[in-house]
């Protein structure tokens, strides 16, 4: 019988080694802040309470989570792990069931071992506590496991309280801990704090159950899995191995990558089989790829649809509300927004369709505008089915151009134009015979005297 979960994450650190005004658990990751990278992790691990226990600029984070149901409890004073899990006791009174305690600088912290730690708890043999080890590279200052070959915890120890033999071994604290709230509350009431740093340690859960007569014992993971971020460095780090794995994935589903170190994905990026990609390309949040389409070099592409067979680039950009249809085009240097290409339209050079509708076929021409925007509200341009916008034209919405319909190179649109027809706005061409030769004459006399 699975117990009912609930998850403490601990964010009520400053975060000063990342020198920002913004908190360090919303640095983002992909496109998404790391918090919330987390926090989607434990939901789908069956999460049903969870809260963020926050402290200094705790108000971005409230803001951050508001959308998500998420509880926040406040660390007033920062006095250590054990102290910042606390505070969550007020928030999740009368639930019963398993608590897991994480960090929220913490994003990749992984469903599957979120779900792992859960059920070592509600293992036959009961144990108390159930905390996530990991055997880093380099284990440096981190608290130490020192643990049975089956996983039964002996000891735990903080670098700085740790003895030389004790800093010899290799299994570390990632300080995910999961334990029953039936015990969670008093074991961490009863936490002191006589140690090198003055702190109420989380980890002395542990020490205190095992006094009890209770078992603890420790599962392992990955050091990546629970990777802390503290710096800017340490945040690019995670970044790469993110869009690595990402790519490696897109490649796996069957996308072509030419350049797989250049593309950079976002958090929620949808790519379908068959699907070429071209070296530097920029994927920002909430972007679906078809099956087939094909993405050239140096487009930036955020908030978009692109349909089958379509093809973007190169130096494109497709910005919120973009939605390509089958086999449509959208060429170099082109900026679309909040626009609908229908299937076979084209915008191939150098344009900016902004709040419009394209009809299937249609041929945008080079240097062709959609005037959206008068200062103050902004305004749609519809083209019709098979029309052709000539180069270098200005369509001042709101206008619509109807089905089959032509509009001159260089016109400026101020007016609807019927399906079928020819719209030609511009003044007549004259031509001065002599003119220049006259004029030039007279300039390079001025010049030489």
């Amino acid at each position: 019988m699975n117990d009912p979960l609930a998850v403490i994450i601990l964010a009520a650190g400053k975060g000063t080694r990342m020198k920002s005004d913004l908190h360090k658990v919303l640095h983002p990751i992909a496109g998404r802040p790391m918090l919330l990278h987390l926090i989607d992790s434990l939901d789908r691990a069956g999460a049903t309470r969870r809260v963020v226990v926050v402290g200094a600029s705790g108000e971005q984070v409230e803001r951050a989570v508001a959308a998500t149901g998420v509880e926040i409890a406040w660390q007033r004073e920062q006095l250590g792990t054990a102290h910042a899990a606390l505070q969550a006791k007020d928030a999740l009174s009368g639930f019963e069931g398993i608590a897991i305690v994480c960090f929220g600088d913490t994003p990749l912290l992984a469903t599957d071992t979120v779900a792992r730690l859960a059920a070592r708890l509600q293992a036959p043999d009961t144990p108390a506590v159930a905390v996530l080890g990991f055997r880093p590279a380099d284990a440096r200052a981190y608290g130490r496991v020192v643990a049975d070959a089956d996983g039964t915890i002996r000891k735990m120890v903080e670098y700085k309280d740790a003895s030389a033999d004790e800093r010899a071994v290799d299994l570390c604290n990632s300080g995910v801990t999961a334990v029953r709230t039936r015990d969670l509350w008093r074991l961490l009431e009863s936490v002191g704090n006589a140690n090198a740093a003055g702190e109420y340690y989380l980890p002395d859960v542990v020490t205190l159950a095992i006094a009890e007569g209770g078992k603890a014992v420790c599962i392992e993971t990955g050091e990546d899995e629970v990777a802390g971020i503290n710096s800017r460095g340490e945040l690019a780090a995670v970044e790469a191995g993110w869009q690595a794995a990402r790519r490696a994935q897109a490649m796996a589903d069957g996308a072509t990558l030419i350049a797989p170190d250049t593309v950079w994905f976002a958090h929620d990026t949808r790519i379908g089989r068959d699907v070429m990609i071209a070296p530097n390309v920029v994927f920002g949040p909430g972007v679906s790829v078809a099956d087939g389409a094909t993405i050239h070099a140096f487009s930036h592409i955020e908030g978009a649809s692109i349909g089958p067979q379509a093809e973007v680039g190169p130096y494109a950009r497709l910005r919120p509300g973009a939605v390509l249809g089958t086999a449509s085009k959208v060429g170099n240097f082109v900026e679309v927004k909040k626009a609908t290409l229908g299937e076979g339209a084209k915008v191939n050079h150098l344009s900016y369709i902004g709040d419009a509708e394209v009809g299937a076929k249609a041929n945008i021409g080079a240097g062709t505008i959609t005037c959206n925007y008068d200062g103050f509200f902004k305004y749609k341009t519809s083209i019709g089915a098979g029309a052709f916008i000539g180069s270098n034209s200005a369509l001042v919405a709101p206008v619509s151009v109807g089905d089959g319909a032509i509009v001159a190179a260089g016109s400026v649109l101020t007016k609807d134009v019927e399906a079928g027809a020819l719209a030609l706005v511009r003044p007549p061409q004259v031509a001065k015979s002599g003119w220049a030769t006259q004029f030039r004459a007279v300039m390079r006399a001025k010049k030489d005297k």
